[in-house]
């Protein structure tokens, strides 16, 4: 399986899942999740992919500054509702992360373990994405902005000949280098793109 090699560059989350504990699933329920299995979770790696992984994984580092991130412990909010524009992909891999889900999540055992309900849409904030923590209360609000990375200016002549039907194959594959390169450069330049802000 061959992929851009900065996948494997960037650092996994590591998590400690309560539930994997109990259900055997991992020893002490500590696993790590990467980059490229979220990329493989989504089907493709962009901006929007790379953006949900890096507020994801800034917003845990300041929830537990000393330890893994609790899987099930971690509420997320979204400004926008479900339907706009990719607030559905991003919540998609925040919840491969986290576990948190709106209401398709899973029911818990006897009340506990339960994952559902953690994710909400069309909520009271004023940023990208709020995470709370379940057991603390403790919130960080995280904005995130690809457009501080900007594109290669020749992405835009090769992707008007994708989308008119006219690209040949070495313009695709010089489309996707250039695409992957802008999502390298994005996780280079955390600074630019993403700002944390404790509640």
């Amino acid at each position: 399986m061959a992929y851009p090699s900065f996948f494997d560059e960037i650092p996994s989350i590591e998590l400690q899942d309560p539930l994997a504990l109990v259900l055997g699933a991992f020893e002490k329920g500590e696993y790590e999740i990467s980059y490229l299995e979220v990329v493989k979770s989504a089907g493709h790696s962009c901006p929007t992919v790379a953006g949900a992984y890096i507020m994801t994984q800034e917003a845990l580092k300041a929830l537990y500054p000393d330890s893994r991130a609790v899987r099930g412990n971690i509420k997320v909010e979204f400004e926008e509702s479900l339907e706009d524009g990719v607030a559905g992909v991003v919540g998609n891999v925040i919840s491969q992360i986290t576990g948190a889900t709106d209401k398709s999540g899973f029911k818990g055992l006897q009340g506990q373990f339960a994952r559902h309900s953690l994710m909400n849409f069309n909520s009271d904030i004023n940023s990208s994405a709020r995470f709370t923590r379940v057991d603390t209360g403790k919130s960080v609000d995280v904005n995130y902005n690809h457009n501080a990375v900007s594109a290669d200016s020749s992405m835009m002549p090769l992707m008007q000949k994708l989308v008119s039907g006219s690209a040949q194959p070495e313009d695709v594959k010089k489309f996707g280098e250039l695409w992957q390169d802008r999502v390298k450069r994005i996780f280079e330049n955390l600074d630019a793109v993403v700002e944390v802000t404790e509640l």
